[in-house]
């Protein structure tokens, strides 16, 4: 078996290593400098201990397991896994981190848990953790001040233990620096005695001042030592605080719009009150709602086929239910789904109007949208979500004429000022007022995305004109007089096309065959010529 080291599995076993990595980082510093937290649980701590090296153990077996990326395809030849553990500069730490140095404890006793300080070499594996924690979070940020408050309180924890033990050394109680000894009410026990020190060091760490004033060399030495790490610590929670900060105003601006720049606009222009009022409202929702208008930039980093997977997960379900792609093929669906444009409508704001020339459809993916009359307060029919509208300005397009064998293919038409299709009575304008009664969450497709799909797509594009002319007779606005005049006069047209290429075929024979004809009496006519030029050489 080998482990895929961007797998699922290997993510678990490196989040059940998290656990004995911080308990040899926490717990052993805590049982070395305070001894009776060491000898009332022994035995719960040997149990601790031989289960972490346990699973250091079988950590080693799976790095042993674990594949590696070579060219891009992943390694699984054990040989090759192993050769290539071995000779990694982890391996002699891993190996260091295993050592049985428990052995000491037949000459020092169990009471001396600080032979296993080599335990704590193994921190690489939680920061590898970490690293993929923050990779497969939803809440990276969250996660990373998280993070950063387990590394504070780590270095609390270890500065805590080690004033302990410097108030052991130099005598609990015998001035108000150290702490106090078990004669002081409630200090004789562990708990009390950490919960002081670790207080002390906060005090410290925090640079409160706060704490009574050192009176021997030592404890001069420590406390500047904590202020040094203190002033180091406070630089790096900001820069880690700032970071986190910036990162999300990036994450932000790259997901909505600022809406400073249009503000700034409308008050050069003296265009402020109630237009500024909807275009704050309007971005305000996008953020509220966590809508996304700049789709295509956000996902402009990713590859084109997985770039067209995401949208297809997102969008092709609304894109299958209008009628005029529901026999299209997958490949032209996909095509179409990167070309869809989010938009937002806020409430009162027209999608369209009656008359307006028609370049788009729309798909309704949430809000609601009413078909007004004339006077755009009647409402004629309401639009839900999964709806949509739009799909008679998309039918009008011009069929791609087939390729002839002595012209050049046509240049892709284009769909912004294409003709009205033959027959279609609505022409290209909008046949109704549809206007958003709150905020409207649309998806928009244009006449120009769609002929740039279906030029590489003809079958697709004969197929969508068929469909296109079944709606509009079932809608009732199809001429077929106007129709069939119109394909007469294309298959005229085609008709004297391909007699004037028949005429320009024979043409060409013609000419071929004068151009060789004259080829041959050029030869002839120099051959002569050469003879006559050698009858008075002869003679000479």
């Amino acid at each position: 078996w080998t482990l895929d080291p961007s797998g699922d599995w290997y993510y678990w076993w490196i989040s059940i290593m998290v656990p004995p990595v911080l308990y040899n980082w926490i717990v052993l510093i805590c049982r070395s400098c305070f001894p009776d937290l060491q000898e009332q649980h022994t035995v719960l701590w040997l149990s601790l201990d031989y289960l972490c090296d346990t699973l250091y153990l079988l950590d080693i077996a799976v790095r042993l397991h674990t594949g590696f990326l070579e060219d891009g395809i992943l390694v699984r030849d054990h040989g090759q896994i192993r050769q290539r553990y071995l000779s990694s500069p982890s391996f002699p730490w891993d190996v260091a981190a295993v050592l049985p140095t428990d052995l000491l404890y037949l000459h020092l006793g169990p009471g001396v848990p600080a032979v296993r300080a080599n335990r704590c070499l193994r921190a690489p594996r939680l920061f590898e953790a970490f690293d993929r924690w923050e990779t497969r979070t939803g809440h990276p940020n969250t996660f990373r001040v998280a993070k950063l408050m387990l590394y504070v309180f780590i270095t609390i924890h270890w500065h805590s233990c080690l004033y302990f033990a410097l108030s052991s050394w130099l005598g609990l109680g015998t001035d108000a620096w150290v702490c106090p000894n078990a004669s002081r009410p409630g200090f004789a026990h562990p708990l009390r005695q950490y919960l002081h020190s670790f207080y002390f060091s906060t005090l410290i760490l925090a640079t409160v001042g706060d704490t009574p004033e050192p009176q021997r060399e030592e404890e001069f030495l420590f406390i500047t030592a904590g202020f040094l790490l203190a002033v180091l610590g406070f630089a790096t929670i900001m820069g880690s605080i700032s970071s986190v900060i910036s990162n999300r105003n990036a994450a932000d601006a790259a997901f909505y719009p600022d809406p400073e720049p249009v503000r700034r606009y409308l008050r050069a222009q003296g265009m402020g009150g109630q237009l500024s009022r909807r275009v704050a409202d309007w971005h305000q929702h996008l953020r509220a709602q966590r809508k996304l208008p700049a789709e295509r930039s956000v996902l402009r980093h990713l590859p084109r086929g997985l770039r067209a997977d995401v949208a297809a997960s997102v969008h092709l379900p609304a894109l299958r239910r209008v009628g005029l792609f529901q026999s299209c093929e997958r490949g032209v669906l996909q095509q179409l789904v990167l070309r869809l444009q989010p938009q937002v409508f806020s409430p009162g704001e027209f999608v369209c109007r009656r008359g307006d020339v028609g370049r788009e459809m729309y798909f309704i993916r949430e809000g609601q949208l009413a078909v007004v009359a004339e006077d755009g307060v009647t409402q004629l029919a309401i639009l839900g979500e999964g709806l949509y509208f739009g799909e008679i300005s998309l039918i009008n397009i011009k069929g791609e004429p087939p390729a002839a064998p002595h012209r050049s293919p046509p240049a892709p038409p284009s769909l912004t000022a294409a003709p009205t299709s033959p027959g279609n009575t609505s022409g290209n304008r909008r046949t109704a007022n549809i206007m958003s009664i709150g905020y409207s969450d649309l998806f928009c497709l244009s006449k120009e995305d769609l002929a740039e799909v279906l030029v590489e797509f003809p079958s697709a594009r004969a197929m969508m004109e068929a469909k296109g002319r079944e709606l509009l007779l079932r809608m009732g606005k199809l001429d077929v007089h106007a129709e069939a005049v119109a394909a007469a006069a294309a298959e005229e047209a085609e008709q004297r096309v391909q007699a004037l290429e028949t005429a320009l075929e024979g043409l060409q024979t013609r000419a071929a065959r004068l151009l060789a004809q004259l080829e041959s009496s050029a030869f002839k006519l120099a051959l002569r010529i050469e003879r006559l030029e050698r009858q008075p050489r002869r003679r000479q």
